[in-house]
């Protein structure tokens, strides 16, 4: 690297209180840091032999620090393992249902996504940790499904304490993981079928100049059981192909959950509004709610409502709008504060808000959250939803323990402080209004944790 212009650069910078070294090596560094960005999307498009040369050009001296950016070698079964080898066709079918065409491609973000748990015996012990990026709300979602087994499957008392989710070991934590990966798929396949997908060391095709490839895709076996149970020892057996780094895991998990769904239910479940699962949005593609739902209910409708509803298009022609047709175990709450001040309100339906046990995935203005109360008979008995405490793990960095809320449905505080309050961002926690979409006019208390906004 040729630094003679930095120096001349730091030279000028007489004013400075660093050291004439201390600057130089800022500079260098930042020379480092711009030449790893401007070569991060290169890296997105390679297959593994530029993968190698790129990495043999850093052992010749290129870069004197590691790159951040790059992603480990997926981590691989062999190809003797028995599985059904992914053909062209299914690999084009995947790809369309996924981006609604075979030239894209999933971004550096969704290849290093995989379920990372924080640490083991900390205070979120049972919590996956969730980055920025489309892969979050799958992350979020499946994390709806290890509350319900930590809460409600491994356990039968009708309450259970808070600090069993805090006290979780590496292999409670894997467990967890594989019960509830296994549990999803086979949802998905209505209880019949589950598939699961893992990457291995041989290619199965050659793809046609109507196929981009990303070195992934093409190395898939297909393993298919006919009891949950074998797919969840399956997926135990092989938890490092979705948790560990260079995993690909959230990628491969959606692959799994749309070859058990099958991709042509996944088309009748959808509707003239969804094509594609899959929606690119600032420089990224995120989920539509049917990736969503067929986590959360097994069948990938693309609307929240309950049933079906009719929809006069342009000409006259009626449409009907697909939504959630049966009460699943865990469900949805959504509250945006844009879509409110525009008179454009979000509608779940009650298949969704009072699910069989008091988990819930909620989208508060965008970011996702899960919401859950500890009390089995929460939503079974009328009784216990006068006083009652929900938890909230909102996946940020920034969260460092479960927040603990106390919902109070009668007491009718909250439309006084409303009427009270002039700053809307006072008068207006997201998370209170989320929660107020299941139970209007309750009133939070949030025991002593600042509100979330």
């Amino acid at each position: 690297m040729d630094i003679g212009p930095k120096v001349q650069q730091v030279k000028r910078r007489v004013d400075s209180k660093l050291s004439y070294t201390e600057i130089l090596q800022e500079e260098v560094k930042k020379s480092q840091i711009k030449y790893q960005d401007n070569h991060k999307s290169d890296y997105d498009n390679k297959d593994g032999m530029e993968a190698s040369q790129f990495r043999s050009s850093k052992k010749q001296g290129q870069f004197i620090s590691t790159i951040p950016f790059l992603i480990p070698k997926p981590l691989t079964v062999s190809s003797n393992l028995g599985g059904l080898p992914i053909s062209l066709e299914m690999a084009v079918g995947l790809r369309k249902m996924l981006f609604g065409n075979t030239f894209h491609v999933f971004s550096y973000e969704w290849k290093k996504s995989c379920f990372k748990f924080h640490a083991p015996y900390s205070d979120l012990s049972y919590a996956l940790e969730a980055e920025k990026g489309g892969a979050r709300a799958i992350l979020m979602a499946v994390q709806v499904y290890i509350i319900k087994y930590c809460l409600f499957v491994r356990n039968r008392e009708e309450n259970i304490p808070l600090q069993g989710l805090c006290e979780m070991s590496q292999t409670e934590q894997e467990n967890a993981l594989a019960e509830s990966l296994g549990d999803i798929l086979w949802t998905a396949g209505e209880c019949r079928k589950a598939i699961v997908c893992l990457v291995t060391t041989d290619t199965y095709f050659t793809p046609n100049i109507d196929y981009k490839i990303d070195n992934l895709t093409e190395r898939l076996q297909l393993f298919e059981f006919f009891e949950k149970e074998a797919a969840q020892k399956f997926i135990c057996d092989h938890i490092q192909c979705f948790k560990g780094e260079g995993s690909h895991g959230v990628i491969l998990f959606l692959y799994s959950l749309l070859f058990s769904r099958t991709l042509e239910r996944l088309q009748k479940d959808l509707d003239f509004t969804t094509s594609h699962l899959l929606q690119f949005s600032l420089g990224n593609f995120i989920c539509r709610q049917a990736i969503l739902n067929v986590i959360l209910t097994g069948r990938a409708s693309p609307h929240v409502f309950n049933g079906f509803q009719k929809f006069d298009s342009e000409g006259g022609v009626q449409e009907l709008l697909h939504g959630v047709l049966a009460r699943s175990d865990v469900g949805y709450l959504h509250w945006n504060k844009e879509e409110v001040e525009r008179y454009r309100p979000f509608q779940v339906g009650s298949m969704l808000k009072t699910p069989k046990l008091p988990i819930w995935l909620c989208n508060i203005s965008g970011i996702y959250s899960v919401l859950f109360s500890t009390n089995r008979l929460l939503l079974s008995d009328w009784k216990m939803e006068h006083i009652f405490d929900l938890y909230l793990y909102n996946g940020q960095p920034s969260q460092k323990k479960t927040v603990h809320l106390t919902v109070d449905t009668h007491s009718h505080h909250w439309e006084k402080n409303h009427c009270e309050e002039s700053d809307p961002e006072k008068r207006f926690p997201s998370v209170e209004m989320a929660i107020r979409t299941k139970w209007e006019g309750a009133a939070i208390n949030w025991n002593g944790a600042v509100p979330f906004f």
